[in-house]
């Protein structure tokens, strides 16, 4: 991994901290920390605390409304998730969706180091890539940096749901989990669920416009990289662009629904966009959350 790549990211990670210090009046810290808690006790609701800590399954008895308190756990892990399947493979040479989640990846790793939590990775197709367990320091920042642009993929398919049914039987402590994919999958979604219930869920979508506007080229072959073959379809019918739109915008939608639902901070990036706005309103509202609670 090059020097050139490295000062790339930190130079993104301090014009990162720099805004967020300006609109977050130095509360930027939080980002990584106020959920680094374990679980202590139960208590009675009262008005103004954050709706994500009631313990559905005790309220439900009937005897009131009951919140979850935590104490704070010093040793806060950051893993990433990061979705290095074939379908990631979408965009403009160098901006690709992979290109773009690998630099997210990248710069949200120097930002946790920076902050003091322990850092960690799980970059997957469908089936483990490279794994680096929580680490601290200069050196572990260096070495997750390598472990997400140094990896030659194993293969290319994806299952998203193996991935989060391997990060939950990984991950046995509550810990912040940023997963980076565009979540092009079926049949994640009760693991996905199963994750936020044990972990606090941060959920980046990687999306490309190629996606949602297919134009209109008549007859041509796709092909497909995680299967390996072409595949020969007809762009001309308006009903056949219409459908990829429509199909783009259901799926985006459904995770965004899951999200709220599951109490997941969902964050939508695009291949065309930069990311530095994107990731500080992520940060804007992880720190309004964690204040209200």
């Amino acid at each position: 991994m090059n020097q050139q790549l490295f000062s790339k990211l930190r130079k993104y990670e301090i014009m990162i901290r720099k805004v967020a210090n300006n609109h977050l009046q130095g509360d930027y810290q939080s980002l990584f920390k106020g959920s680094g808690l374990e679980f202590d006790d139960l208590r009675p609701y009262q008005y103004g605390d954050d709706v994500r800590t009631i313990e559905w399954k005790v309220s439900a008895k009937g005897h009131g409304t009951f919140v979850k308190t935590f104490k704070e756990d010093k040793e806060q892990s950051v893993y990433f998730l990061l979705d290095i399947s074939g379908s990631q493979d979408i965009g403009q040479t160098g901006h690709k969706k992979i290109d773009q989640g690998k630099v997210i990846a990248g710069v949200l790793t120097l930002a946790a180091i920076f902050e003091g939590s322990q850092v960690g990775l799980i970059s997957f197709s469908d089936q483990k890539e490279k794994v680096i367990l929580p680490g601290k320091g200069s050196k572990q920042a260096v070495k997750v940096v390598r472990g997400i642009f140094d990896h030659q993929n194993i293969s290319l398919k994806t299952d998203l749901n193996e991935m989060f049914s391997y990060a939950l039987n990984l991950i046995k402590k509550r810990s912040i989990i940023v997963v980076i994919s565009d979540f092009i999958d079926e049949g994640y979604e009760r693991s996905f669920r199963a994750m936020a219930e044990k972990h606090d869920l941060v959920a980046i979508q990687l999306t490309d416009p190629r996606e949602s506007a297919l134009p209109s080229l008549g007859i041509i072959p796709v092909f497909d990289k995680e299967k390996g073959r072409t595949t020969w379809v007809n762009t001309a019918f308006g009903s056949f662009s219409k459908k990829i739109s429509e199909t783009f915008t259901s799926e985006r939608d459904h995770l965004k629904l899951i999200c709220k639902k599951n109490q997941i901070n969902y964050l939508a990036i695009d291949t065309t966009e930069d990311i530095v706005l994107p990731l500080m309103e992520l940060f804007k509202y992880r720190n309004k959350s964690m204040k209200r609670g």
